[in-house]
């Protein structure tokens, strides 16, 4: 049994717990952390996407934010953004190396496994842009099959035309290029 805090529109824990698996089955609001690994180069910016595993609960085998889990019931956003970013590909960062740079909100309902599963989360968004060697990564291997460099602006056009192949969050990732200074063009609506 994996408990979390149920949080208000803003992310604020109420009090009161429930189980991760009730929590998606019944789309209780809790929080979750994301941390984006991030390299910048001359003409642009190149992101850090990590391809889910085949046994994930939602979005199997797509790639997606490079870490990102579930805040234990009396954890913070910033002490769960360190242990996911250890566990899931092995960086060992200190607080002082991760720049907050907002929360969203987020809610669906999808089917994955013959299940529903719906989601109802408010997310507190990391960037992490120390250097990452991607051959000397450890990843947890029942999360993440592997992980690979993309280019920040390839990722934000293909999110907003083709999921197929990538499932990060399209706030999430707005929140990212606002932190980094990219020009945001969403649904042609320049922000």
């Amino acid at each position: 049994m994996e408990l979390l805090d149920i949080c208000d529109e803003k992310g604020i824990p109420t009090g009161e717990t429930v189980d991760r698996d009730i929590a998606h089955r019944e789309g209780i609001l809790h929080r979750t952390a994301h941390v984006w690994v991030v390299r910048k180069r001359d003409e642009g910016y190149d992101v850090l996407l990590q391809k889910r595993s085949m046994e994930k609960e939602s979005f199997p085998g797509l790639y997606d934010t490079s870490s990102a889990g579930h805040i234990p019931a009396g954890a913070e956003p910033l002490q769960s953004a360190l242990r996911e970013l250890k566990e899931e590909l092995g960086i060992d960062a200190e607080g002082a190396q991760l720049s907050f740079a907002g929360i969203f909100r987020t809610q669906y309902e999808k089917e994955f496994h013959g299940k529903t599963f719906r989601d109802n989360e408010v997310t507190s968004v990391y960037v992490y842009q120390e250097p990452v060697d991607t051959d000397k990564l450890t990843l947890q291997k029942s999360e993440v099959d592997e992980v690979r460099w993309f280019d920040l602006d390839e990722v934000w056009e293909e999110i907003k035309t083709d999921r197929r192949r990538i499932c990060v969050p399209a706030d999430g990732m707005g929140i990212l290029r606002k932190y980094l200074g990219v020009k945001l063009i969403y649904q042609g609506v320049e922000e």
